[in-house]
């Protein structure tokens, strides 16, 4: 193994013989990562949401990567003076967006926003359970994007500060400051990668400072002076990253007892597991009893599906018995309604032909009257004629 490495082997089972777990291999520029950096940052602000993430292919579906609200925060660095929004569930880090002074969040409807990661290279969407949680997350990005603006200023500042003597003399003075302001710029804005404990060592700072650069403004006085104050800073800057070291040194011791414990808790759980195998003589019993024991389970499963369709099909047949009873009823109903009618219909056309035949029988009566009465003025008729011709005879006569 290389001297760069750390071996770390985590409980659990291993499919190599006499494995105790799964290995995990740590850099020596990721020991001060993994050990150190998870403590300087500390959430600031949290709320619940659900987090989906703009489709890769189409980038028009959003695609939910939670599939229940959870926890959103803010996250400050106080070392590097950078603010994230981190978003975990379970164990899967599904947010982890650098706040940059580009970035922008858009409320896209009353409970719905979203900001785009170009270093994530997608864009994250946020549904919240009210409008208040919307525009209080909202506030809290304007705030810190501000925040994050300010310092990439300062830290912009800072670096023509410390490249401003670099430019008197380009061939002969380099600047034992300008590499650690460089780098704070890159962690600032969010571009480039960490620079850990073991890219800059204490002694590698020390022997910068020493170099024989400095003899070459020794003539002047101003120039002195700023080296004495880059000198100072850098003495901090070592106090303070040799504090760090010692600091995460004594982490890793920690986690190395640590670790030495799971081993032999993985060494005992697997020595146990070895002598329950060994004092399991009926295991091929066992298994083919399990297996028979599933196949009845799963013919018993497909039955009693059958049987829950056999009953959903009962229960539709009962509830079509019983509309159909309705119908019954209500037809039932309307055929006595339709009964009585008939007979009141019925006694009516009898009344109706009892008068027909009166009216008849007055009729017939009527006509008979009416014929003989014909006949007696016909009578009256044929004797009037008669007199008039008498009476016409009288006058030619007379």
């Amino acid at each position: 193994m290389e001297a760069e490495e750390m071996v770390i082997r985590l409980p659990g089972r291993s499919s190599a013989p006499g494995g105790i777990g799964e290995t995990t291999v740590l850099r020596h520029k990721e020991v001060h990562h993994f050990f150190f950096l998870p403590f300087r940052e500390q959430p600031i602000y949290s709320t619940r949401a659900h987090v989906f993430q703009i489709d890769p292919n189409t980038k028009k579906n959003w695609m939910p990567t939670s599939k229940h609200a959870v926890t959103v925060s803010y996250f400050y660095d106080s070392t590097r003076n950078v603010y994230r929004i981190i978003s975990l569930d379970g164990s899967k880090a599904i947010i982890n967006s650098t706040i940059t002074p580009n970035m922008t969040f858009t409320k896209t409807s009353h409970k719905f926003g979203q900001w785009a990661d170009s270093r994530a290279n997608t864009v994250y969407g946020l549904g919240f359970s009210s409008e208040h949680h919307l525009a209080k997350f909202a506030e809290k990005f304007a705030e810190y994007k501000e925040a994050a603006r300010m310092a990439k200023e300062k830290s912009l500042e800072k670096m023509e500060l410390a490249s401003s003597p670099s430019q008197e003399s380009p061939a002969d003075i380099h600047s034992p400051l300008t590499p650690p302001v460089t780098a704070d710029l890159c962690r600032i804005n969010g571009t480039g990668d960490d620079v850990t404990l073991s890219d800059v060592s204490p002694n590698s700072m020390l022997q910068s400072d020493l170099s024989p650069t400095t003899p070459t403004l020794a003539h002047s006085p101003a120039t002195n002076k700023h080296w004495e104050a880059e000198l100072a800073a850098l003495k901090s800057n070592n106090a303070k990253l040799t504090a760090a070291l010692l600091e995460s040194t004594a982490n890793v011791k920690q986690w190395k007892q640590q670790l030495a414990a799971y081993q032999d808790e993985a060494e005992r759980l697997h020595k146990r597991v070895s002598e329950l195998e060994s004092q399991s003589s009926q295991t091929n019993v066992i298994k083919s009893q399990k297996t028979e024991l599933n196949q009845t389970i799963e013919e018993l499963e497909c039955t009693l599906k059958a049987k829950e369709e056999e009953m959903v099909r009962l229960k539709e047949e009962v509830e079509n018995a019983k509309q159909l009873q309705t119908q019954k009823d209500e037809l039932t109903k309307k055929l006595e309604d339709t009964d009585m009618r008939n007979k009141e219909l019925e006694e009516q056309l009898a009344d109706l032909e009892q008068r027909l035949e009166s009216s008849q029988v007055d009729q017939e009566s009527l006509r008979k009257n009416l014929k003989t009465l014909l006949e007696i003025l016909d009578g009256k008729i044929f004797e009037l004629t008669e007199l008039r011709d008498n009476l016409a005879k009288l006058i030619e006569d007379s």
